[in-house]
């Protein structure tokens, strides 16, 4: 969609330019979430620096004299923070160079004063209670605004693709211990970035006389040059999706293009997105020209 808009704006931007931008845009997604997990395992790493402290006391209370290091030494993280060819790749992206020690400092000294933190250095361990305290970290920083803010300042698609880094983070915890280049699986499939991605952008672009041909006759009311650009746009997707990607169910189509409407456009988009599709949608079936593979999938 960003890419098909950007192309709006920029007339001398070729077919093969949008390609090789999508192909950055998947690699920087990517790269995104490493360096999500470059922080996540490196506030944990200030655990060790708080025993340290605490154990260097002259006078200990109750706390003190309990505290270990556990966030940081359990076999969960374990296996990410000793994975060698996990250090690689975070000093291949010079991760190390663009966040200051401090910010890992403040983030752990206030995830420290949750009361989930405490009730976890308390606790018997097992492997159960080391992923959910993880996970209740992991929470803590995606709701935290100087987290999302280093984010914001080191990736510009971090609000566009944060709700995806998020899900694949909580996955990636989930799957602890981990073993070998075990991000590698976390990399946009090619089903993904290159049959679905790659293929609608293709689609779209090498069809839009005749997508535009479906589109305009359902704007009852509408001229088609006074609509939003993004409407335009994401109809146009919509409607290539419905024609060209046969494994795609059509109800699936409408509610995903609908959310990324609310994101995107205006708050009257919703509505008429939906309404524009529905109307499209039923006549295309009536001709015979949506051929969903599978049985149920035009639904």
């Amino acid at each position: 969609m960003q890419l098909l808009y950007a192309q709006t704006r920029d007339s001398e931007l070729t077919k093969r330019d949008l390609l090789k931008r999508y192909d950055t845009g998947v690699d920087q997604s990517f790269e995104l979430l490493m360096f999500t997990l470059f922080i996540f395992i490196n506030v944990t790493r200030l655990a060790v620096e708080d025993e340290k402290k605490r154990k260097a006391k002259h006078i200990k209370n109750e706390e003190d004299q309990i505290y270990t290091a556990k966030l940081f030494n359990n076999a969960l993280i374990q296996s990410m923070a000793t994975s060698g060819v996990l250090e690689d790749e975070f000093l291949r992206y010079k991760f190390k160079e663009r966040v200051d020690s401090d910010f890992f400092r403040k983030m752990y000294v206030e995830f420290a004063k949750k009361e989930e933190y405490a009730a976890y250095l308390k606790a018997e361990d097992t492997i159960e209670l080391h992923l959910d305290i993880l996970l209740e970290l992991f929470r803590f920083l995606r709701k935290n605004e100087y987290f999302s803010d280093v984010l914001d300042d080191n990736y510009a698609n971090w609000m566009d693709d944060k709700s995806l880094v998020i899900g694949t983070m909580k996955k990636m915890i989930k799957d602890l211990p981990v073993t070998g280049r075990f991000f590698d699986a976390y990399y946009p499939d090619k089903e993904t970035a290159r049959d679905y991605g790659q293929v609608l952008l293709k689609e779209v672009g090498k069809n839009e006389p005749y997508l535009l041909s479906i589109i305009e006759p359902t704007l009852k009311n509408w001229d088609a040059d006074r609509l939003a650009i993004i409407d335009m746009i994401l109809l146009k997707m919509a409607l290539a999706e419905f024609l060209y990607f046969p494994t795609i169910p059509t109800k699936v189509t409408l509610n995903e293009y609908l959310e990324v409407s609310k994101q995107y456009s205006t708050p009257k988009s919703k509505d008429f997105i939906n309404g524009v599709l529905d109307r499209i949608m039923k006549t295309l079936e009536a001709e015979g020209k949506i051929n969903k593979e599978g049985r149920g999938l035009i639904q």
